[in-house]
């Protein structure tokens, strides 16, 4: 888990701050009233910063949501997606962008002017200790809730190879709100401090637990053929129609809300207040939390970890009891709008499903779209090869795919990364063969530092490369050359072979 700020969702949020973007302001952090005062001073100041500012206020005002929480989420989603000021530039192709995103994607090209002539980063760097403290004030409640978390399931901390969980800390939104995203192995929560709100930490354990359970639950989606009938049970339920079409988000989301029941107020909450939140979970569709909720009281007598505990629980499941159960469910009006929002791919498009199903751990579905993709020659064949060496049993396996990757594309993202393991997979043979292998992993690490002036992460996994030769962290095995690689480059890392 990292807490950070972020100078392209500071940027994007500004902009829409000058435009009207108003939400609870009153209640706000007394910094997003400086900024907003220090932006607005430095227009009047500048014709030049006056006219961007015009631009950018005609595109918001434009794409308005009659919810200002929408408004906010459409901008926070494509924020993510963008490198680094002074770029800002999308970090994936249009056609990969989530859809909210998506919507708002023509606000890149008026927000390099607006940075510039408004004296964004100037600002930025003014309130540099400010961010910091705010980070300060949220890091020792986070860690204890990640802790927490982690001795609940017994899961051993630091564990997630390849995996990233990052908090944002951005005053410039609406303090009430909580935005959290998944896009492949990366998670992100963005928070917004207020004047008198303290931190929202169950919809940040929320999200974090997406984060443990996700890939979990996803190695078994192959065996989930036999919980089909419960989505035909659920068709009439409140919740998001995603839950109703997907068994893995279906049973992921009943898992994530049994263990918020019971471990309510750090599992000293009464049984009937834990009842209750798993009856309105049941209520809102989500109809095996009570199936999980009772394996936790056995699971917690136990003395063996969540993920040794969970292929037992999903085997166990009796559908047939389930539908009779769901069967005398009245479901709710309404539901709650799901905290975390998934990068959902567009139809048509092959190797963002494969993306998404190898970062939920169903591997054997992520190689079998790469490979229709490949047969299709409808997409990128450097995209699709570098997800099926991510797929890859062996690492020999993976240095071909790696290899044939760097052949059929020119991608950046694709080309450093690949450039980058193999130059892992070159430091790990060379530590255990003891040859002279290290000169060649260097070749790797300086063509991935080429390659990646607009990806940060990327540079700087390879520049690392460049220092030292590559060891795993955690003791990973050898063969897994990706362990421990922080990729925020919105490429796909491979947790599935740790």
């Amino acid at each position: 888990m990292s807490l950070k700020s972020n100078e392209s969702l500071f940027v994007v949020l500004t902009a829409i701050n000058t435009c009207g973007y108003d939400a609870e302001l009153e209640s706000s952090d007394p910094l997003r009233i400086a900024i907003r005062g220090e932006v607005g001073r430095n227009l009047e100041a500048s014709e030049n910063a006056k006219g961007a500012a015009d631009s950018i206020c005609e595109f918001y005002r434009d794409h308005q949501q009659s919810d200002p929480s929408h408004t906010l989420a459409q901008y926070v989603s494509l924020a993510l997606y963008l490198t680094p000021p002074p770029a800002l530039a999308p970090k994936v192709r249009e056609s990969d962008l989530p859809p909210d995103a998506s919507g708002v994607l023509g606000l890149v090209p008026l927000l390099n002017k607006f940075y510039a002539q408004a004296g964004l980063h100037e600002i930025w760097e003014q309130h540099a200790n400010t961010y910091a403290e705010l980070g300060n004030r949220y890091g020792e409640p986070l860690a204890r809730m990640i802790s927490g978390t982690e001795l609940y399931l017994r899961i051993p901390s630091g564990n997630y190879y390849g995996r990233n969980f990052t908090i944002y800390v951005e005053p410039m939104g609406a303090p009430s709100e909580t935005n959290a995203r998944n896009y492949a192995n990366d998670y992100y929560v963005v928070i917004t401090p207020g004047s008198a709100n303290g931190l929202k930490t169950d919809q940040i354990r929320h999200a974090f637990l997406h984060y443990l359970l996700d890939p979990m639950v996803g190695t078994y989606a192959g065996g989930f053929d036999k919980l089909e009938p419960l989505l035909e049970a659920v068709k009439l339920a409140p919740m998001d129609e995603s839950f109703k079409s997907d068994a893995s988000l279906l049973v992921t989301e009943c898992l994530i809300r049994s263990i918020e029941a019971r471990t309510m107020l750090g599992g000293k909450a009464p049984l009937t207040d834990q009842d209750r939140a798993v009856e309105a979970s049941m209520s809102q569709g989500f109809v095996l939390t009570r199936y999980f909720y009772e394996r936790l009281l056995d699971f917690e007598k136990d003395s063996v970890g969540f993920r040794n505990a969970l292929p037992a629980m999903l085997a166990q499941i009796e559908v047939h009891r389930e539908l009779r159960q769901t069967a005398q469910i009245q479901f709710a009006a309404s539901a709650q709008p799901e905290l975390l929002q998934l990068a959902r791919p567009k139809e048509g498009k092959l190797l963002v499903t494969a993306e998404e199903r190898l970062s939920a751990g169903d591997r054997a579905t992520a190689v079998k779209l790469a490979k229709e993709a490949l047969a299709e020659k409808t997409e990128d064949p450097g995209r699709a090869y570098f997800i099926l060496a991510q797929a890859a049993a062996t690492m020999g396996e993976a240095r071909d795919y790696f290899e044939q990757a760097l052949k059929a594309t020119s991608e950046p993202k694709v080309v450093a990364w690949s450039h980058i393991y193999l130059g892992r997979m070159l430091d790990l043979r060379d530590e255990q063969e003891g040859g002279a292998l290290r000169a060649q992993a260097v070749v790797h690490y300086q063509q991935a530092v080429n390659a990646s002036e607009s990806l940060p992460d990327a540079k700087a996994a390879a520049e690392q490369g460049l220092q030292k030769p590559f060891a795993p962290q955690g003791g990973a095995p050898p063969e897994h050359p990706q362990a421990g690689d922080p990729k925020n480059d919105d490429q796909k890392n491979d947790d599935q072979k740790n």
